[in-house]
């Protein structure tokens, strides 16, 4: 009985999971080929944004940036988080406490077998992180846990 139940939790977060390319492409206003992506981006830029991937924890120098500016997908250059509003969460990944409304995309992945807040880029698509709810009860109570590797960060002049 309890493998059944593992089975067929497997089968329903497959199949949550998965995207086909179609509708992606229906959904982001840039659509490029797979090889367009990987000729653009590095190998942890396409892992990440393109296959959903996640880097190491404490890998990525944005983690511990509290310089002033913003932070744009890194695939296409749509401001997505503003400086001031990052916080270190010790996760080991750059963490925001809110996003720039109506540049990140949202939905629910289920590849670990329960439900999270998936977080993408609204313009390409581009798969940024998660998104939780233990971050600062002193602001919006989110944690936006954020690929280094999804973002570039412009300084502010």
């Amino acid at each position: 009985m309890q493998l059944k139940k593992l089975v067929v939790t497997l089968c329903i977060a497959c199949l949550c999971s998965c995207k086909s390319e179609a509708q992606k492409k229906e959904t982001f206003k840039i659509n490029k080929s797979e090889a367009e992506w990987k000729s653009q981006l590095t190998d942890i830029q396409y892992y990440v944004l393109r296959k959903e991937g996640t880097e190491r924890a404490f890998s990525s120098p944005l983690d511990k940036n509290y310089s002033p500016g913003i932070y744009v997908c890194a695939a296409c250059e749509t401001p997505l988080f503003k400086s001031e509003h990052k916080f270190n969460s010790g996760t080991g990944w750059p963490s925001f406490d809110r996003e720039i409304k109506g540049n990140v995309a949202f939905s629910v992945d289920y590849t670990i077998g329960m439900a999270r807040s998936e977080e993408h880029c609204a313009t390409c698509g581009g798969h940024l992180g998660h998104v939780f709810n233990d971050g600062p009860r002193k602001t919006t109570g989110k944690r936006h846990c954020i690929n280094g590797a999804a973002l570039k960060f412009i300084p502010k002049e």
